[in-house]
């Protein structure tokens, strides 16, 4: 690294603790001053933030979430219906103002098969999120409770949905995550239905991700799985 700019950094820095109560900065000015191009103070938004006010920090990792809500679309196979295919559509954490609280929603469908009624799928549901940690937490955890719907051949059932997720930002504002989520439809009922989805998602720009995911359902009457790949969007 080179030192000239690691102490000029660190000059800035500094300077800009000295000036949280003045006047707001002009750039050249402050360049001068410090003996710094003024360009780097003018591309860089986190120095002119510090040089109007040193931030909340601690409020940003309460409430600025570490992870983004999602549209996604894709592709779903299910093997444990002779591998065949479908589609998923579906919207992740949608925040309900300006809490912890989200809504999810998901729908997938297999492709119709004639030939065949046992290889037909049908998913559809919508749950409720609270995330108990601060939302800009690398790692967080969420109760869930909603309702869930779903067809496999000749079974369904419906009902309350309750579980929890936990997700692990590896990198923020959506760049990178990874989450768990294991709820049960009906629980303690003869019809209660356990459901596991392993998701991950990895940023190709900074509005779209590539994600993929892999879940389980079983039951008493019957078990199966789903392996889904596809785009998600980040408005």
């Amino acid at each position: 690294m080179n030192l000239s700019y690691f102490f000029k950094t660190c000059i800035i820095y500094l300077f800009i603790g000295s000036q949280v109560n003045a006047q707001p900065l002009n750039m050249f000015e402050a360049g001068q001053e410090l003996d710094v191009d003024p360009m780097i103070i003018e591309n860089s938004p986190v120095i002119q933030e510090w040089i109007q006010e040193i931030p909340d920090v601690s409020a940003k990792i309460r409430y600025e979430p570490s992870f983004r809500t999602l549209i996604r679309f894709g592709y779903s196979q299910f093997p444990s219906n002779n591998d065949s295919g479908g589609i998923y559509l579906g919207v992740e954490d949608v925040f309900l103002g300006d809490t912890p609280l989200t809504f999810s929603g998901e729908y997938t469908t297999s492709f119709n098969d004639d030939s065949n009624s046992n290889n037909d799928r049908l998913s559809v549901g919508g749950n409720l999120k609270y995330y108990l940690l601060p939302l800009g937490n690398y790692i967080n955890i969420a109760p869930m409770i909603g309702y869930k719907a779903i067809e496999t051949g000749n079974y369904q059932t419906d009902g309350v949905n309750i579980g929890v997720k936990v997700i692990f930002a590896l990198s923020p504002k959506g760049a990178a995550d990874i989450s768990l989520s294991q709820s049960f439809i009906s629980p303690t009922s003869s019809e209660e239905v356990g459901l596991t989805e392993i998701r991950a998602g990895y940023a190709l720009s900074d509005k779209l991700r590539l994600g993929a995911g892999v879940a389980w359902q079983n039951s008493i009457k019957n078990s199966d799985s789903q392996v889904n790949i596809g785009l998600e969007w980040m408005p």
